[in-house]
């Protein structure tokens, strides 16, 4: 008898380049892997402020590699990722928790549409440089997605409500339970009734490991079957 999939939990936020790239893996790998995926819009400046980290940005070091490093995994995962021109404004000033509102009322109401929204949202702030903070622009976002103005609205209606706010901090609050002090945070959970919290977007082969699965010897693994490959 086949083994039942193992919950694998995303926690991620569209403000995270590095959180796009571990949801595209993990959107690929849930056709192939025995896992049940659920992603968890969460609020990276929450979780920052919960574990006392800083953003890559504000360390010099860290934010020259950063740049070069979303280089090569752009071209390595076929994922389109450009920065920003006002890097810092888009990152420190503006700051994601409408749009993280948003998927958090998408995934209460209408979660079939979860990883197309977000993956729009995405491709907005960190491929087009595209504002992400406006009204307008999520529902933009959202109608590109494929949910109707209508639905668009209401769901962005409901970022205000008090459920919606609570929700958010509530999945906030859970990846900072396992642990997280930054995003993705990937939280594998195993037969035996135990987790195991990843940070970042290149630990797949040790999530592979962990869950007894293999990942592909080559990048070209990570454009077949993609819904980036025409865009």
């Amino acid at each position: 008898m086949a083994s039942l999939p193992r919950k694998l939990e995303l926690f991620y936020d569209v403000l995270s380049p590095y959180s796009w790239l571990g949801f595209e893996v993990l959107c690929r790998y849930q056709n192939i892997w025995n896992i049940n995926l659920q992603l968890r819009p969460s609020f990276i400046a929450g979780i920052m402020k919960s574990s006392g980290n800083k953003p890559p940005a504000l360390v010099p070091r860290k934010g020259k590699y950063m740049m070069t490093d979303l280089q090569h995994l752009k071209n390595f995962y076929q994922v389109p990722i450009q920065a920003p021109k006002d890097f810092f404004s888009v990152i420190l000033e503006k700051g994601s928790l409408t749009a993280m509102r948003f998927l958090t009322a998408v995934n209460m109401e209408k979660p079939e549409m979860l990883e197309k929204v977000s993956r729009e949202l995405w491709m907005r702030v960190w491929s087009r440089d595209e504002d992400i903070t406006e009204p307008q622009s999520i529902l933009t976002a959202a109608k590109k997605a494929g949910l109707s103005e209508a639905e668009a609205k209401g769901l962005l209606e409901k970022c205000s409500s008090d459920n919606v706010k609570s929700r958010l901090k509530e999945t906030t609050d859970a990846a900072c339970n396992y642990g997280a002090f930054g995003l993705p945070t990937i939280v594998v959970h195993m037969d035996d009734n135990k987790s195991h919290m990843l940070f970042g977007s290149d630990r797949m082969e040790l999530l592979a490991h962990l869950l007894d699965e293999k990942t592909e010897a080559t990048g070209d693994f990570f454009t077949r079957d993609s819904h980036l490959a025409s865009i």
